[in-house]
């Protein structure tokens, strides 16, 4: 602890302290589980093994979550809230136009792409995985993709009243990009081949030309 942080009283302190490394301890949990999920999938992965990359302990694990799928399922709402900033980011900063920007997406993907640690859509590894629709790690998948479609129908809308097309349009348009947007995921990480964002940017211009051409 900071010495700054320890001008209250002696009770004070130490509940700050317990405070700090229950968060730390948590967030050691979640980082573990994340990691090796991500990379080895949930069945795959134990809680002892989350434990050992976590340099933590059994009681720790079960002092914050009651199981490993309640693990599983925070550290994926986390992974959503920080994987929608950075693509929502990045997709504003691919151009000054809503047409640039969702052809930007591709490109915002492409890097996620060549990256080392990526193996493809965490929800959609993790949906595989799961057979019960209603399972808690399923629901934050599924939230995750709507959450996803919806920043995309946000971008079409701007499409379409920048190109003065029907608004009615941007529902379906918004549902397409978003079926491009996965195939593109899980071609990549099939294939291990960045091209497939390329490819999929190309699909995506011709389904615009061809709704300007109606």
């Amino acid at each position: 602890m900071a010495n700054t942080d320890r001008h209250g009283t002696g009770e004070h302190e130490n509940e700050h302290e317990r405070g700090s490394a229950g968060s730390s301890v948590r967030d050691k949990l979640l980082d573990a589980a994340e990691a090796l999920v991500y990379a080895g999938g949930i069945h795959a992965t134990g809680v002892d093994a989350i434990v050992r990359q976590s340099a933590t302990t059994r009681k720790s694990f079960y002092t914050y979550f009651e199981s490993k799928d309640a693990l599983v399922a925070a550290a994926l709402r986390r992974r959503h809230e920080r994987w929608m900033s950075w693509f929502v980011d990045g997709t504003r900063r691919s151009g000054k136009t809503a047409r640039e920007q969702l052809l930007g997406m591709f490109e915002v993907l492409r890097e996620w792409f060549v990256s080392p640690d990526f193996h493809g859509c965490a929800f959609l590894n993790a949906s595989g995985e799961i057979g019960c629709a209603e399972d808690p790690i399923r629901v934050v998948a599924r939230e995750h993709k709507a959450q996803l479609l919806q920043f995309i129908r946000v971008m079409c809308d701007a499409y379409v009243t920048d190109t003065g097309r029907d608004t009615k349009a941007a529902a379906s348009l918004a549902r397409q990009w978003l079926i491009l947007i996965d195939g593109a995921i899980g071609v990549a990480l099939v294939s291990g081949s960045a091209g497939a964002a390329r490819d999929a940017r190309a699909a995506a211009m011709t389904l615009l030309d061809a709704r300007a051409s109606v």
